[in-house]
């Protein structure tokens, strides 16, 4: 089907063979926010909730996440990252957690669905590290901020 990287002529979906793919240097990025009430938010920040350090686990998590992505995503290659890192701004203003993933390798594929992976994985990370203190958290503004490399070039989020 014209147009349709996953699909065959005959409507089954395949994996994209990008052997023939120049490997170049590919970079990505992706953020989430974690909002959490006043109250949990300060027993976050001070490290001082029931299960521990939630950052330093959902660092560590989404670290993981990003190199486990093709065991989670069917047709995600598998990718053998150069680097990966998870880090955190929190906003006492909106006791929210911003988090921020960027992962680098030279390969023929690129790599946004590790980072974002890796973004939702320490999000989830930090609600289960949380959920003995509070249950109505949300997770928000899952998206891509960056990606370059490879054929399609550069994309920038607004």
């Amino acid at each position: 089907m014209p147009g349709f990287t996953h699909i065959r002529e005959d409507g089954s979906a395949t994996m994209v063979d990008v052997g023939e793919k120049e490997i170049t240097l590919r970079r990505a990025a992706a953020g989430a926010t974690v909002i959490l009430n006043p109250h949990t938010f300060d027993l976050l920040r001070r490290k001082a909730l029931p299960k521990g350090d939630a950052l330093a686990v959902a660092k560590a998590a989404g670290i993981m996440a990003a190199k486990q992505t093709s065991s989670l995503i069917p047709f995600c290659h598998s990718l053998n990252l150069d680097f990966a890192d998870i880090s955190f701004e929190l906003e006492e203003a909106g006791s929210s957690i911003h988090i921020r993933s960027e992962v680098r390798l030279a390969a023929r594929t690129g790599a946004e669905m590790e980072a974002l992976c890796a973004v939702q994985v320490a999000a989830l990370t930090i609600y289960d590290m949380c959920k003995a203190a509070q249950k109505d958290i949300r997770i928000t503004n899952c998206r891509l901020l960056h990606k370059s490399g490879g054929k399609s070039g550069v994309y920038n989020a607004d």
